[in-house]
């Protein structure tokens, strides 16, 4: 007897983290009320509010400092004082200037991903949201690549403005120099220096809202493929199955954290993805299959287990895979609950960051090298880079420890990018990077930041190869696409919070790279200032067990010009499954 309440067909638990079952206002009105408002307290002022009241501090203390202690200094000590001070100064630099580096420019990218990148994006995106559904449709593609321009300096020139009129009305109450005599009085600095801060983030915000917007207007902007080449006569190709967001799930009928029962339950569409890729590479030869983040739904033990038992079947395709993390496999604090925040340094970002190193090491290990920074050059395999660490990989696994989170944050760091080196001076090799920002909160999870240390990391490693061909493979989408959408929620704090200057960089490496990615499951194929893009849909989400989804076999081949061009791809249809019920004999809920 079928049960009334079928537990394979899930239920409304399921949902509770859905975006595509529940609105994002929903979500917003759960998390209001679940929210644990000391630990948001606690969280908040250890990355907003500390720090704001340090920047609001500076220029007094700093006034301070000059006026009373340096112009005071003797003249025997004039030039002996400061080259002590520069002692220690200098130590901590050789010590700890990487980290330190790394903690700035995290922290100035989580400044704009808190202030500046959601008000800057939600202006431009609403205004591209209302041309597309009211201007858009009468345009051919160069004339809506010329409104997408000025949408991005109109939402520029917008946030500048309100930023400068924020700054005029605090500019009264702030004051930039000090005396020792402020000092006695701490409490009578506090509004001075709540002044400050506004003023000094307020204007960094106008600024940084008109660069942007400025760099977005002046950039080449992305269009649709129209057409792909022919393939050139004679030329060397390269056959990759490209997948993402694979999202394995820890149960046999477990739902996936952004779905919910309009998504597939358990693993066994994947399970068949890879049946078919591993009948396509048996037809016809593949010499890569790229996996580009969100291998797990929330990176969980059982997930990665899971994900490993479904390629154990197949051991010829496992020789081919190159795969990278996505915001999944690391930042979902909760799966059940957006509401959940994890404060900084907790060891629990650590251990998912340990679970995904593990797994690359054995996807990848033993193929791909890291970048050894001081030489500026490629070093060794990934599974060296973490041979010394195994044993405190092991121990925090078990026990959790503080200290082997902070030692082992930092291997993290540095293991990226990995680089599958081109099978000859002028061959096709893979860089991979690691594109998820760290964040504390589920809500915020999806967002996107490569690190200034990693692009001049594979830049050096592309000198390497100065004839070679490369694919640059992360997780996010590296600017917004003119890709057609229903909701405005859809084109909404998911790319890369430092896209722009992303992209500006890598145009040095125009003709000799494609850019591959997942992140939103969007199927789209176009190029932006020459470099081709591809956003690959999900074979796994996007559809329940009876719908239809799809993957892509892509072919790379070199132009008649030296360049690397992406040919017209062959697009592989995973069928749809009958629902357990119905597979019973039962009636589908």
């Amino acid at each position: 007897m079928t049960p009334i309440v079928d537990p394979r067909n899930g239920d409304i638990e399921d949902d509770s983290s859905s975006t595509k079952r529940r609105s994002l206002i929903s979500l917003a009105g759960s998390l209001l009320a679940e929210i644990s408002l000391p630990k948001l307290v606690i969280v908040w002022m250890l990355l907003i509010g500390f720090p704001g009241l340090l920047l609001g501090a500076a220029p007094l203390l700093v006034s301070i400092w000059i006026t009373s202690v340096w112009s005071k200094a003797t003249i025997a000590f004039a030039e002996v004082w400061p080259a002590l001070l520069l002692l220690p100064l200098a130590a901590v630099g050789w010590l700890g200037a990487r980290p330190l580096l790394r903690l700035a420019e995290s922290s100035f990218w989580s400044l704009n991903a808190l202030a500046v990148q959601p008000a800057y994006i939600m202006i431009r995106e609403g205004l591209r949201h209302l041309a597309d559904k009211l201007i858009s449709p009468r345009l051919n593609e160069r004339q809506r690549a010329s409104v997408r321009a000025g949408t991005a300096a109109g939402s520029g020139l917008t946030i500048c403005g309100l930023g400068l009129g924020i700054l005029v009305l605090a500019w009264p109450a702030s004051r930039w120099t000090g005396t020792l005599a402020d000092l006695t009085s701490p409490l009578g600095l506090v509004p001075v220096v709540l002044a400050n801060s506004i003023v000094l983030i307020s204007g960094y915000f106008s600024a940084a809202a008109l660069v942007w917007g400025l760099a977005d207007m002046t950039m080449s902007q992305p269009e649709s493929f129209r057409a792909f080449p022919a393939r050139p006569s004679g030329s060397r190709t390269w056959r990759v199955a490209h997948l993402s967001d694979i999202h394995t799930v820890g149960e046999r009928y477990g739902f996936r954290v952004e779905s919910g029962r309009s998504g597939p339950r358990g693993n066994e569409r994947f399970r068949q993805t890879l049946a078919q890729v591993d009948e396509i590479h048996a037809t016809r030869k593949l010499d890569l299959i790229l996996i580009t983040g969100d291998l797990t739904d929330a990176g969980r033990s059982a997930e990665w287990a899971e994900f490993f038992s479904a390629l154990s079947s197949y051991p010829r395709l496992a020789e081919l895979v190159v795969a990278l993390p996505g915001n999944h496999d690391l930042n979902v604090v909760d799966r059940a609950s957006p509401a959940r925040l994890e404060r900084p340094g907790s060891p629990m970002k650590s251990l998912r960051q340990i679970r995904t190193m593990s797994a690359l090491g054995v996807l990848q290990g033993e193929r791909l090298r890291v970048v050894a920074r001081n030489a500026g050059r490629l070093g060794g395999v990934l599974a060296d880079a973490l041979k010394p660490h195994a044993s405190d990989m092991i121990d925090f696994a078990n026990q959790g420890s503080s200290r082997l989170s902070r030692s082992l944050a930092g291997l993290w760091a540095t293991i990226f990018p990995m680089v599958l080196p081109p099978d000859g001076d002028d061959g096709l090799g893979v860089i991979v990077l690691n594109s998820s920002a760290e964040t504390h909160f589920s809500f915020t999870n999806a967002l996107g930041l490569v690190s200034a240390e990693q692009v001049r990391a594979f830049e050096a490693a592309a000198k390497q190869y100065p004839r070679a061909r490369w694919i640059v493979a992360l997780h996010h989408h590296v600017i917004e696409y003119p890709h057609p959408t229903k909701e405005l929620s859809e084109r909404i704090g998911t790319a890369l919070i430092n896209g722009s200057w992303f992209f500006r960089r890598l145009q040095r490496l125009a003709g000799r790279v494609v850019i591959m990615h997942g992140h939103r499951h969007v199927d789209w194929i176009g190029e932006c200032g020459k470099i081709p893009i591809v956003s690959a849909p999900s074979p796994i989400m996007e559809a329940s067990d009876c719908g239809e989804t799809h993957f892509y076999v892509h072919t790379l081949a070199i132009g008649s010009k030296g360049e690397l061009v992406l040919l017209e791809p062959e697009r592989i249809v995973v069928t749809g499954q009958p629902t357990a019920q119905e597979a019973l004999g039962g009636t589908s809920a």
